[in-house]
């Protein structure tokens, strides 16, 4: 009599390793980026935070700011967002201050992956988006 055969082989489990191995080579890449995509909301958040504080402050100024201290935030210059994902900044468009202002951000962390055109974003006043916003294709 034959008796049923228990467990696997070391064949088997070498499969069953190399296709886990090769599932999560593919998933992890894919992983990443929607992760990165998603962290992106950070940034946008304090881009919106500081380009609506920079319109209160034009519409009592008459002129926009490069100084984030005058708008209430803690730095002159590269706020950190609020999960520290990335930095902020102003700066004048064209360089005059009293038509328009650019809020920008600096990419910091795992946000990072060293393509400025992918990972930073910026804002005008005059709606005009830099970067590589969500959802723009």
């Amino acid at each position: 009599m034959r008796t049923k055969q228990q467990g696997m082989t070391l064949i088997e489990l070498i499969i069953v390793v190399l296709i886990i191995g090769i599932l999560a080579a593919v998933a992890y890449p894919s992983y990443q980026e929607y992760a990165r995509e998603a962290k992106k909301t950070d940034g946008i958040t304090l881009i919106n935070k500081v380009m609506q504080a920079q319109e209160r402050f034009f519409i009592n100024n008459l002129r926009y700011t490069d100084d984030l201290t005058d708008l209430g935030f803690t730095a002159v210059s590269d706020e950190p967002s609020e999960n520290g994902h990335y930095l902020i900044s102003a700066e004048a468009c064209a360089g005059d201050l009293a038509v328009c202002v650019n809020i920008t951000t600096d990419a910091q962390g795992l946000q990072d992956t060293g393509t400025p055109a992918e990972d930073d974003l910026s804002l005008n006043s005059q709606g005009i988006k830099g970067g590589k916003w969500p959802n723009d294709h």
